[in-house]
């Protein structure tokens, strides 16, 4: 059972890095990026074109140049329909998702190509009850240290108590004199960084190939509702809580499809009792 529990927080890391920076985008900007999957897909074939010891380089380069490419789109498209209903940005971010597929089908085919797994952790590591490969470990690890970063910058400095406001609370924090519009455009390089790490990392254990985003982007989106939407602790709790879930189900009840059916029972289940999101915020009455 403990080794089904770390493959779920495995699972979950995946979506812990992918879902908190979709909860942070969603918090300052209200957008939905629906193209999160696709950037998640982007990091993991970035690495593949920088398969072997390019691996560790790939761990940097790959999200900041993402970043970049976020802070781009943010500036040249996304901003430019901040101002009109959430839903034009959705269609918009949809949009962008089928184009970056296309390219990259385009490029590599819709193929799956695999990814060795990087020299140095190959092995296993002895937890005396179980052996657990070494890959899975560093990711787990990873992706802890990448979410209590998050939390310490968000939590215990200044510029996290700024970009926290203007993620949670962006009208109040307007009125208090804060730019907000400055926050914008990092804050949203940042969540695209995220999702681009979150590839990287999962390359050598995923098939890579370029419908691997629209995959993990709808339990994403589960993810956040079912931790609460803007919430950056909710969105990283329910991915790995959800990651332990479908692990332990898969394990015990030995299908893969009634894995996948539990996180949308758990979403409605949520939903019905409370409305916001575990950690979301009650909206008080118009």
């Amino acid at each position: 059972m403990l080794q089904h529990v770390f493959n779920g927080l495995v699972g979950g890391s995946f979506l812990a890095l992918v879902a908190l920076g979709l909860a942070v985008i969603f918090g300052m900007l209200r957008v939905v990026n629906f193209a999160h999957g696709a950037i998640y897909m982007l990091g993991a074939f970035g690495a593949l074109a920088l398969t072997g010891e390019a691996f560790w380089a790939a761990l940097v380069v790959v999200p900041v140049g993402l970043g970049l490419l976020g802070m781009v789109l943010e500036r040249t498209v996304v901003n430019r329909l901040a101002r009109l209903d959430p839903l034009y940005n959705f269609l918009l971010t949809f949009g962008l998702t089928l184009v970056l597929q296309d390219l990259v089908k385009w490029r590599y085919g819709v193929q799956s190509s695999p990814y060795p797994t990087p020299a140095g952790l190959g092995g296993s590591v002895d937890f005396g009850l179980f052996d657990f490969p070494a890959y899975r470990v560093f990711v787990l690890v990873v992706a802890a240290i990448v979410c209590f970063g998050v939390w310490f910058l968000l939590s215990r400095t200044r510029l996290g108590l700024i970009v926290r406001a203007c993620t949670e609370r962006p009208e109040l924090s307007a009125a208090l004199g804060v730019n907000v519009g400055r926050w914008v455009t990092p804050v949203f390089g940042f969540g695209v960084a995220l999702a681009g790490l979150a590839g990287v990392l999962a390359a050598p254990m995923r098939a890579v190939h370029p419908l691997m985003g629209a995959d993990l982007i709808i339990v994403v989106f589960a993810v956040v509702v079912i931790g609460g939407l803007g919430s950056i602790f909710g969105s990283v709790a329910a991915a790995f809580a959800i990651g332990v879930l479908q692990a332990l189900s898969e394990a015990y009840l030995d299908s893969a499809l009634v894995s996948q059916i539990l996180v949308y029972v758990v979403m409605a289940a949520v939903l019905l009792w409370r409305p916001s999101g575990l950690f979301g915020r009650e909206e008080s009455p118009a």
